[in-house]
């Protein structure tokens, strides 16, 4: 796909917790085809300890506002920069990037979405597609308190949402591998971003009962056109780019202890 470099205005800033922010962005032209799973890398300006762009994940694509949403989880000085921005700003972001999810061939298929911390921000897309395509997802999303859960009124416009919390203070108490929703229905497909322990654990899970598992990576990608080497992950078919290969990797490529 091509690439862009384009100044993109902020129509708004909301701060949804005290450690995530939501930016929904736009531009003159129509938005390109962005596919759930891309990302964006976004230039920080004004920041004299971030020189390179920040990777965020494409949270969700307003085709009627032609908007593009990020879910910045906020976490440095180049985040922390981000997230003071005010609307009507311009930011200059590089996208789409990476790679997608694999949409199922078959609209009955039955697909899970799991999803924990900001690793949630790319399955809204991802759920809307699946939505529009005839397909009935489940999300299930999990985080350390009821505090720290994030859009749950969006996922539910595309699908069942099924929570977990390692507190017990929303949905079930524990890891999002212990719902209850794993027992009830024989998934035919998981897609799941997230803490690389978590997603492990969706692995091991997806691979112990044949299930196809795709995970998003979260290495750190600094250019985003695999030309650092600061994404390298092992895989079965060598070392791979995660920001050009991936970001999303089928799991039986990944060499992860499944």
């Amino acid at each position: 796909m091509k690439k862009y470099v384009s100044d993109l205005q902020v129509v708004s800033v909301e701060h949804i917790s005290e450690k995530y922010v939501l930016i929904k962005l736009t531009q003159a032209d129509r938005l390109p085809e962005i596919l759930p799973g891309q990302f964006v890398e976004v230039r920080v300006d004004g920041s004299p300890s971030t020189f390179l762009r920040r990777p965020i994940s494409v949270n969700f694509v307003d085709c009627e506002s032609n908007q593009l949403w990020l879910l910045v989880a906020v976490v440095g000085d180049g985040t922390r920069r981000i997230a003071r921005l005010q609307p009507g700003e311009v930011v200059n972001c590089m996208f789409p990037l990476g790679n997608s999810f694999t949409m199922p061939s078959d609209s009955a298929e039955k697909v899970l979405l799991v999803g924990g911390g900001v690793g949630v921000a790319p399955l809204l897309y991802f759920g809307k597609k699946l939505c529009d395509a005839g397909c009935s997802p489940v999300f299930l999303l999990g985080a350390r308190s009821a505090k720290d859960l994030l859009l749950l009124d969006e996922f539910g416009r595309y699908g069942r949402v099924c929570v977990t919390t390692e507190d017990g203070t929303a949905g079930e108490r524990g890891f999002v591998t212990n719902h209850s929703v794993l027992d009830e229905i024989r998934f035919d497909r998981i897609s799941t971003c997230g803490p690389k322990p978590m997603m492990m654990a969706v692995a091991r899970y997806a691979a112990s009962r044949g299930i196809e598992c795709e995970a998003s990576l979260e290495n750190k990608m600094a250019c985003g056109v695999g030309a650092c080497l600061c994404c390298v992950e092992k895989t079965t078919e060598g070392n791979v780019c995660v920001c050009k290969e991936g970001p999303v990797i089928n799991i039986k490529k990944l060499l992860w202890q499944i």
